[in-house]
């Protein structure tokens, strides 16, 4: 896309917006520099915003209602677009994930990525016939760097037993993996812990989520099968971490739960 050229409008609702506010800048007769002023922004954030690569705060959202006399038809946008699934929801997530100190991780019924084995990983690419298997694989194996680095990121995860329970790539490819997350939560950065089945209904039966802590402040990720959405509201963000709590207290211990992967590795031979 030409850096001009403004989103497909039909794309998502992010892209309506953007949109929208290039075509309501240029009907006021507004260069980028006036409306950057007018947002308190720098003039680069207005091409990133008219190309649906940044996204407008309630507070930009507010001013431009004012100042065009829009009936409140951003903030409303900016309503309905956090309701529904963004599409470059996965590059804003591993970006975040890549300049992230505290990540907070619950999944239900696969083992997160910056745990899983290349085998792993593959195994779940080839099932939902993912193209471009090998750079997918590497990539993901490339995001599992931020644990080791110098100044790692501090990882929280709490696993569901059931994600384990299923035998992704066969029974090697599954041992493998179990002693991968063995090994992983031996690092000094990286707190592990299994929800158990015997924990029964629990709030992590909602379903995955993710909050990372960046410079800005969290920001949180709700992934579906069809895409993902951003959570960049405090409040909403302060709810998924009261739900990581409330699965945390049925959680078992550190120990505890290496010694049910370990139990679950045996079983497998």
């Amino acid at each position: 896309m030409h850096i001009n050229e403004s989103p497909d409008p039909r794309s998502s609702m992010w892209a309506w917006m953007a949109h929208h506010l290039r075509f309501q800048r240029m009907q006021h007769g507004m260069s980028g520099h006036a409306l950057a002023e007018l947002l308190n922004c720098a003039r680069s954030s207005i091409s990133r915003l008219e190309n649906c690569e940044a996204k407008l705060t309630d507070a930009q959202a507010a001013v431009l209602d004012e100042r065009w006399s829009t009936g409140g038809t951003f903030a409303i946008m900016l309503w309905y677009a956090r309701l529904g699934h963004d599409p470059n929801w996965f590059k804003n997530f591993t970006e975040s994930e890549g300049r992230a100190s505290v990540l907070r991780i619950y999944s239900g019924q696969l083992i997160p990525a910056l745990l899983q084995t290349p085998a792993y990983a593959r195994a779940l690419l080839v099932e939902g016939r993912e193209p471009g298997i090998d750079a997918m694989v590497e990539a993901r194996m490339a995001r599992q760097q931020i644990l080791t680095k110098e100044s790692p990121a501090d990882l929280w995860v709490l696993l569901a037993e059931t994600a384990m329970a299923c035998l992704v790539g066969g029974t090697t490819v599954m041992r493998e993996q179990l002693a991968k997350l063995l090994e992983v939560s031996e690092l000094p950065n990286v707190m592990l812990r299994i929800v158990p089945n015997t924990a029964g209904a629990n709030a992590g039966l909602d379903g995955p989520f993710k909050v990372i802590k960046v410079r800005e402040g969290q920001v949180g990720y709700v992934e579906a099968p069809t895409g993902g959405r951003l959570v960049p509201e405090a409040a909403e963000v302060d709810g998924l971490l009261d739900r990581f709590d409330r699965i945390g207290a049925v959680s078992l211990p550190v120990d505890s739960s290496r010694s049910l992967i370990k139990h679950l590795m045996e079983a497998l031979t």
